[in-house]
């Protein structure tokens, strides 16, 4: 069940969380719970691998990790702009 507002689409919103982790501003763990409230119901065959890529790697960080999740971020950001 999707938490997001009737007016915000999931892909606006999981950029905003994306955008929002590249600047520090939250977690992995954080990221990880707030894209599970979102859920990709909605989202396009394409986006919905690219997040699904994410939540893999998310899982498997450590805690303040970012090095290859940074690419991955950035690469689902895409994705979701693309609306593949």
């Amino acid at each position: 069940m999707s938490t997001h507002p009737d007016f915000q689409r999931a892909d606006d919103e999981i950029v905003t969380h994306l955008s929002h982790w590249l600047m520090g501003q939250i977690g992995n763990d954080e990221l990880r719970k707030r894209v599970e409230g979102i859920g990709t119901d909605e989202l396009a065959p394409g986006q919905r691998a690219a997040v699904a890529e994410l939540m893999v790697d998310l899982q498997a960080a450590l805690p303040g990790e970012r090095g290859d999740l940074e690419r991955v971020v950035r690469e689902t950001i895409e994705a979701l702009a693309y609306g593949d």
